[in-house]
């Protein structure tokens, strides 16, 4: 008798599943689709944008093998296209390459690529800090301490590895300027970090000891 029980409500329980399935099929087909959908566009976008970093990558680098000073012009669109690309790794090589090449003489529009690569461009954390402390000495013979702050700001009140630099860059662009008790501190910053950069660091120290130790 038991078994009977067992048995009736065994196939009672493969009864209840087997209609459970057979009630739930579309949402069963339609979920199954989804993921299968969502994987293929996943992997497809992937797929894109790595032959669109092979293209950029390309780019970059013919422009480099074809630089000429007679071709200047040619060279800076073709770089400022690729900065507004807003490629990872290309868009900031770009734009170090119009600096250090001086191929663009209006820092106004310097800045605009700047932005571009710290306001869009999806940069690892620590490269957008660098393009941040970039800014700031291109700018620090021209702007005033506002400015100057509401650039490094994000570096330092942060704890990057770029927040030495930031505030060694503030501290002697002070001290240019004859404010050397704000110069002063803000090398003391440098020297309360716990882990501040070794080499500003000792800048830093001198820089206390021989010229702000009054």
């Amino acid at each position: 008798m038991d078994e009977e029980i067992s048995i009736i409500s065994s196939n009672t329980r493969q009864e209840k599943i087997k209609n459970f399935f057979i009630n739930n099929k579309i949402k069963f087909i339609s979920l199954i689709s989804i993921i299968i959908l969502s994987l293929i566009c996943y992997f497809g976008y992937e797929e894109i944008k790595k032959r669109k970093h092979i293209l950029i990558s390309n780019d970059f680098n013919s422009i480099l093998i074809e630089f000429e000073s007679s071709n200047k012009d040619f060279t800076t669109n073709k770089l400022i296209d690729l900065v507004n690309k807003k490629d990872p790794t290309y868009s900031p090589l770009s734009l170090y390459f119009i600096i250090d090449n001086k191929l663009i003489n209006d820092f106004e529009k310097i800045n605009v690529l700047f932005d571009v690569l710290i306001e869009e461009t999806p940069l690892e954390k620590e490269i957008k800090n660098l393009v941040i402390y970039k800014k700031s000495l291109l700018n620090a013979d021209l702007y005033d301490e506002g400015k100057m702050l509401n650039i490094l700001n994000p570096l330092i009140n942060s704890n990057s590895v770029w927040k030495s630099h930031a505030l060694h860059l503030m501290a002697e662009f002070f001290y240019d300027k004859g404010e050397k008790e704000k110069a002063k501190e803000f090398f003391n910053q440098i020297i309360n970090l716990k882990e501040p950069n070794p080499d500003i660091k000792i800048q830093a120290q001198k820089r206390l000891n021989r010229d702000l130790s009054e």
